[in-house]
């Protein structure tokens, strides 16, 4: 039986580590590559909310003291999409003076953006009507709803096959 002089294992250790090394940054370039969208929770950057936060808390509290929003859709569909928004006060009084933006995106792909700002009002009714969407799949409904100085954000989450809508 031969020995071994140890010569080996300083070479099999330096290629391991430039393996290891490689591997990192094949992994750092292949990483920048892809496409990663910044959240837009609250119709906004995530910092920006994050920011916020306390904020928009406390303008939700005191929006739903005085008012109620309801989302009134039964689903989304491909060819001819109405979306609907009910505006009420407490005493459910419709309220026909409220601002209503919505944005109907992907989850975090920003492609297919609709932002929707011209509606119909009637009886605290505000619809947003005939909307396409581009492709099947799941799709969020994010609506900010202004009366007077107070605000509030709804999400939807909402899906093209399904008539499931969830609130979030």
């Amino acid at each position: 039986m031969k020995k071994s002089s140890g010569i080996i294992w300083p070479y099999a250790v330096s290629i391991a580590i430039i393996l290891v090394f490689g591997a990192c940054v094949a992994t750092v370039v292949i990483t920048n590559t892809l496409p990663v969208e910044d959240s837009d929770t609250y119709m906004r950057g995530y910092h920006e909310a994050d920011a916020a936060a306390n904020e928009i808390i406390e303008a939700r509290i005191a929006f739903d003291k005085e008012y109620t929003v309801d989302y009134i859709n039964e689903g989304l569909n491909l060819d001819n999409s109405t979306i609907k928004y009910k505006v009420t006060d407490k005493q459910n009084n419709p309220i026909n003076d409220a601002k209503v933006k919505i944005v109907i995106t992907r989850p975090n792909n920003h492609k297919h953006d609709q932002i929707l700002e011209s509606f119909e009002v009637s009886d605290g009714i505000y619809s947003f009507e005939s909307i396409k969407i581009p492709i099947e799949g799941r799709w969020d409904i994010m609506a900010k709803v202004n009366v007077g100085k107070l605000e509030r954000y709804l999400n939807i989450k909402a899906d093209t096959r399904k008539d499931e809508i969830v609130e979030y």
